[in-house]
């Protein structure tokens, strides 16, 4: 197996906040989170450019000089009230989420509203983020089952942290899925799963899809072997099929509660070729995932 060196496994657990309909599940697994990793926790919302009062206005056309002033003062006025209430519904959003996370006995929480996109934001703060929770959709794309939220692969191809997408609902894991193909990316993985605190106690299936070669069960062996090195209950199974639905399937059958896989590939050409085992997961699954970088 290749020498690789893990992150340091410090930082905040930070937990993104909307009015979506997994705001709740996104508390619950960053309340959990924090509490088997003893990390501080941290409730973020940011409001983007539109939100914030801060879009452009198209005041072109056939009004005359006074016309358009006058046009502009109240444009700038809506913008203004506009922006003030999005930040007041996001500290309401923020003080129901801190409260929810305080009746889960979590004590070091902050909360802090941001101004910016998303992505660039989530990226600004990684220094501090030792795992990201956030819902597998926003509040605009909620309904849209079979697709995942618009800042969601975005967010995974720039944040180099962990990062859990919660599903709507939360109960506690009973049963772990690392999805292990051998490659650099979860060599890697099943180190940071080995190390966290996070998983420690919940049974592992450690899954490879694809054919079953001499190859792939010495490849697996390496992985099963740093898991129980590191104290954890392991399944290791070697199961035949494309990779996104024999995972898809698996999980279903075993009644898996958390799915842990890589993220996103490098090679724009694999990609292209193949597609993207993690999107096709986060699309199938019906469970939350722990996707590392």
């Amino acid at each position: 197996m290749t020498d690789i060196t893990i992150p340091e496994l410090t930082g905040k657990v930070l937990a993104c906040i909307d009015d979506s309909c997994y705001a709740e599940s996104v508390c619950d697994f960053a309340a959990w989170s924090a509490q088997r990793m003893q990390a501080p926790l941290s409730l973020i919302h940011v409001l983007n450019k539109e939100e914030a009062g801060g879009s452009p206005h198209n005041l072109s056309g056939r009004l005359n000089m006074d016309a358009q002033e006058n046009l502009l003062h109240q444009l700038a006025d809506l913008d203004a009230q506009r922006a003030k209430l999005a930040m007041e519904h996001g500290k309401l959003m923020l003080q129901a989420a801190s409260q929810r996370v305080a009746e889960k006995s979590i004590s070091d929480v902050e909360t802090r509203q941001r101004h910016g996109e998303l992505v660039d934001t989530l990226v600004e703060l990684q220094p501090e983020t030792r795992m990201l929770v956030m819902g597998k959709r926003g509040a605009d794309h909620a309904s849209e089952h079979g697709h995942i939220g618009s800042h969601l692969e975005s967010t995974i191809r720039a944040v180099r942290k962990p990062i859990l997408i919660a599903q709507q609902s939360f109960t506690p894991p009973k049963q772990v899925m690392v999805c292990y193909d051998g490659s650099v990316t979860m060599q890697k993985g099943i180190r940071i799963v080995a190390a966290s605190p996070l998983g420690r106690g919940i049974p592992h299936h450690l899954v490879m899809a694809g054919a079953d070669t001499e190859a792939t069960r010495a490849q697996l062996a390496d992985g099963e072997k740093i898991l129980l090195d590191a104290g954890f209950d392991v399944t290791a199974r070697i199961i035949p099929g494309e990779a996104d639905s024999a995972l898809a399937d698996y999980q279903t059958q075993e009644n898996i509660d958390l799915v842990v896989m890589g993220a996103y590939g490098h090679s724009r050409i694999r990609h292209l070729i193949l597609g993207s085992t993690t999107t096709s997961m986060l699309k199938k699954t019906r469970v939350s995932l722990l996707v590392l970088r």
